[in-house]
């Protein structure tokens, strides 16, 4: 279980703005307490970009997923002030393994290659290559950081439908929801109301007790979100993420 939550600390810290540089949160999981942390970093030249993201294990989690790390990197260039994916890379280690997963995506021909690599002790176990069945301007890390600017009424309740690269459980299919009018107060008592906007993005993965998972995002002012929380975890509650520190 340990390894799957592990993975989806980086939903934590999608949505920044594009003039932002950094931000950090500490994530925590029921009963366990703090059970990991994550920095992200946004670097813009000219017209290319550099989304790096860090996810470490700490505590009890860092015991049972054996150190577990994670490092999630999108390279592209900019287009009518989007971000546009050439490249998402995701490396994932713990205790003697480590997995490197590249998505190289084609524009001109619209297509996308994953390559996959599995190393344990040093050594190469697995080396394999395929297309995907789907193509996506966006991969996870650029959807997010996206958002701000996708979303043009973040008032008005209205469900919007987006394809990323990365997003492979459910075909490409990421599904985000500005909540209606009267739904407010429960977002206020799960995340607050410090937060300039509110949405939930629908998560597809085995670890839920219901059949999809519901992040519940409180983003503020500055498009960075201030708090979020993972519904339907199966055996001891929600997983929260709290923002310490950005600028």
């Amino acid at each position: 279980m340990y390894k799957k939550l592990f993975s989806l600390f980086l939903l934590f810290t999608m949505i920044l703005p594009a003039q932002s540089i950094y931000a950090e949160y500490d994530v925590s999981y029921g009963i366990f307490g703090k059970i990991g942390v994550t920095q992200a970093r946004l670097t813009k030249e000219s017209k290319r970009y550099t989304i790096d993201i860090h996810l470490e294990a700490t505590g009890l989690a860092k015991v049972l997923s054996s150190g577990r790390k994670e490092h999630h990197i999108s390279k592209g260039h900019i287009e009518n002030g989007l971000m546009v994916s050439d490249l998402y890379q995701v490396i994932k280690s713990h205790g003697d393994v480590v997995v490197n997963k590249e998505y190289w995506i084609n524009h001109k021909t619209k297509s996308v290659q994953k390559k996959y690599k599995k190393y344990v002790k040093g050594k190469l176990v697995t080396d394999r290559t395929k297309y995907l069945d789907f193509y996506a301007k966006d991969d996870l890390l650029t959807l997010y950081f996206n958002l701000d600017s996708a979303i043009k009424d973040k008032q008005k309740s209205k469900t919007y439908h987006f394809e990323a690269v990365g997003a492979e459980r459910q075909k490409g299919s990421v599904t985000v929801t500005i909540p209606k009018r009267s739904q407010m107060p429960y977002y206020h008592e799960v995340l607050g109301n410090d937060s300039a906007w509110y949405a939930t993005a629908i998560i597809h993965q085995k670890i839920f007790s219901s059949k999809e998972g519901h992040l519940m995002l409180g983003i503020a002012k500055d498009g960075i979100t201030n708090k979020a929380v993972l519904k339907d975890v199966i055996f001891f509650g929600d997983i929260r993420a709290v923002r310490t520190k950005g600028n």
